[in-house]
């Protein structure tokens, strides 16, 4: 009987991890659609995610900008904090931004599709032919502890984002 408990009390946390882990992505999407509110955007949520957008945003001046929101958990592996990878984004779109967020860096970028296009990496060949990657972070030795410290590398700096003043106005 022992080993029968046990046995489900495993199946129970295999289930509720997987679960937290599936959740995370559309747990981060709400959490920064509910700052971007907090900061006077005007958001809508569309019902279906089948082209690539999580929000839609209206501007002061009537018009509208389309957001995908990526998310990285604190639980992703080492050096990987701000791997974003296998995005499909063949071409350009217009008016369509990018909001990446990883969580154990603390940390958003904020890209339009142009911008995301010139800085990610596009796949030639294999199963995420053509998808695109992006790898906001770099890591180094802490000289003192010796462990590893994830750091925004440098030309992705300028994406770095405190609030969601860039989906406010026109680039």
């Amino acid at each position: 009987m022992a080993a029968s408990i046990s046995k489900s009390a495993r199946k129970d946390e295999t289930a509720r991890t997987f679960r937290n882990s599936a959740s995370f992505g559309k747990r981060i999407e709400y959490w920064i659609i509910g700052e971007m509110m907090k900061e006077g955007l005007d958001v809508y949520v569309p019902l279906v995610d089948d082209d690539a957008i999580d929000a839609v945003i209206r501007r002061k001046d009537g018009s509208f900008i389309t957001v995908q929101i990526k998310a990285r958990s604190k639980t992703v592996g080492d050096r990987c904090a701000a791997l974003f990878a296998a995005i499909p984004h063949l071409e350009l779109r217009n008016d369509y931004w990018f909001v990446f967020y990883s969580e154990r860096m603390d940390m958003k970028w904020i890209m339009t599709s142009d911008e995301f296009i010139c800085e990610a990496f596009q796949n030639k060949s294999g199963k995420n032919k053509d998808k695109r990657s992006i790898w906001f972070n770099g890591c180094k030795k802490d000289k003192t502890t010796g462990k590893a410290i994830e750091y925004c590398k440098k030309r992705f700096e300028k994406y770095i984002a405190k609030n969601y003043q860039r989906l406010k106005t026109n680039p």
